[in-house]
């Protein structure tokens, strides 16, 4: 029982996403395409550091552990949506259960970027709006003319030339990286001499 003047705060919970992003680290070749689009989508331009799909690259690493992608899980109970004090930060019923931003509600105050528990944050602080967004699985790209959301399509799947990127619509493991970090690849990548493992 809380005590007198305390309030007693109960667990998060958020219905389950609708969709949810996968990658194939082995298959990603790092060549920024679904950054570039993600951007174009969203912001009517490309401009790397609006991309809410980050390719992180490791100049001194070694394949396949040189490239890591970072994308929003869609946590089933997402700390970011927790966090922000505004509620800015929502589920967006209407979009499959996308975690999403509301940028007109965003005060600028960057919790959700810290209260992301993976690194690099999946949050990304806008520098020219001074709000936070993130992946919102292209369900409020504006400059698209598909439709996106977990029922529509996502630039950066779509334009992946390596198909590295898959949208599945069961929850993915959550516990460490197995879950979002799929094999991807078929008998057609060990003929030309690469991992199928």
């Amino acid at each position: 029982m809380a005590e007198v003047g305390t309030a007693e705060k109960r667990p998060f919970t958020a219905p389950l996403s609708e969709g949810y992003l996968v990658v194939d680290r082995k298959k990603c070749s790092g060549c920024i395409s679904c950054m570039l689009a993600c951007s174009l989508v969203h912001e009517g331009k490309t401009d790397l550091s609006l991309s809410r799909i980050q390719i992180v690259q490791n100049p001194w690493g070694c394949f396949p552990e040189d490239i890591a992608l970072a994308i929003c899980r869609q946590c089933v109970n997402p700390k970011c949506v927790e966090a922000c004090p505004t509620e800015a930060l929502h589920v967006d019923a209407a979009n499959g259960n996308t975690r999403t931003v509301d940028g007109s509600l965003c005060d600028g105050c960057q919790v959700c970027i810290d209260a992301c528990p993976y690194k690099p944050s999946r949050m990304i602080w806008h520098h020219e709006k001074g709000v936070a967004v993130k992946c919102d699985l292209c369900g409020r790209a504006p400059h698209w003319i598909e439709k996106g959301g977990p029922k529509g399509k996502q630039a950066c799947v779509e334009i992946c030339p390596m198909r590295a990127i898959k949208l599945v619509k069961e929850a993915p493991e959550q516990e460490g990286d197995a879950g979002y970090e799929v094999n991807l690849r078929n008998e057609h990548w060990g003929w030309l001499g690469f991992p199928t493992d």
